[in-house]
């Protein structure tokens, strides 16, 4: 039985500015459940702050704290290590760099550049990662459900193009690394056992909460699901429904059994 439960977010609450249907009211319930929720994204086209206000414009009761992404993290190590940081990045993620440090070594922060992915920006990556700067890839996804409902291509295939040339390993914050699922069971003070992930990433969300010993992962047949997904990445998902709804459905009845 789920103690608390966390979200994706596009493809699983909204697709762009729509709100997927019945995802309001699947929070809600949630809520009314006293099930603490946690918001996990790996979107780094858009800064916390406005993704914490499209949440909140499109309807979604939710507040800041409860809004992990994997800035936050990178953040942490850059001041533990005391570096300062190259950005790869979409321009409106700047403003959640703004008052790193500018001295010291540095390392490079990669996220999802969009245009920014030029040969010039890739190439003045790559030879700062040659010059000795570590990789810190804010998430590595394959692909995502852009807003004219095709899929466009992730951060992930320019990570791994930056550790082929480079030989350097990246160092990733978003899903699914185990720290960053851990960080918000620990926000909730529970055990990551107690918590159920809802994704639309076979890879990211459900095989990556189970890897880090999340208890319980349901993959949902919308936003960027494919047919068979299900069955490309291990650990496989503990169910697979087609919606929002569903997943807080097979949540809430274990809480009545």
């Amino acid at each position: 039985m789920a103690r608390g439960v966390l979200l994706d977010l596009s493809g699983v609450l909204y697709d762009g500015n729509t709100v997927l249907p019945g995802a309001i009211a699947a929070v809600l319930r949630l809520r009314a459940a006293r099930l603490p929720v946690r918001f996990l994204t790996n979107t780094t086209r858009q800064s916390k702050r406005q993704i914490v206000a499209h949440l909140q414009r499109l309807g979604f009761d939710c507040a800041a704290d409860e809004v992990f992404t994997p800035v936050a993290a990178a953040r942490a190590w850059l001041k533990a290590n005391s570096h300062q940081p190259h950005l790869l990045i979409h321009p409106a993620l700047e403003e959640d760099f703004a008052d790193c440090r500018m001295d010291g070594p540095v390392a490079v922060v990669l996220g999802d550049a969009a245009e920014r992915f030029s040969y010039e920006g890739l190439n003045a990556a790559f030879r700062a990662l040659m010059a000795g700067s570590p990789l810190l890839a804010l998430a590595r996804n394959r692909f995502f459900r852009d807003r004219d409902g095709e899929l466009s291509l992730d951060a992930g295939p320019f990570v791994e193009a930056l550790e082929h040339a480079s030989g350097i390993k990246a160092k990733l914050f978003g899903k699914p690394s185990a720290d960053f699922f851990l960080a918000a069971a620990a926000s909730m003070g529970l055990d990551p056992a107690d918590l159920a992930m809802i994704g639309d990433d076979a890879e990211s969300d459900t095989a990556g909460a189970l890897a880090a010993g999340i208890g319980t992962a349901i993959l949902v047949r919308s936003g960027k699901y494919r047919d068979g997904d299900e069955q490309r990445f291990q650990p496989a998902p503990s169910a697979v429904v087609d919606d929002i709804t569903a997943a807080c459905d097979l949540i809430l009845a274990a809480q009545r059994d």
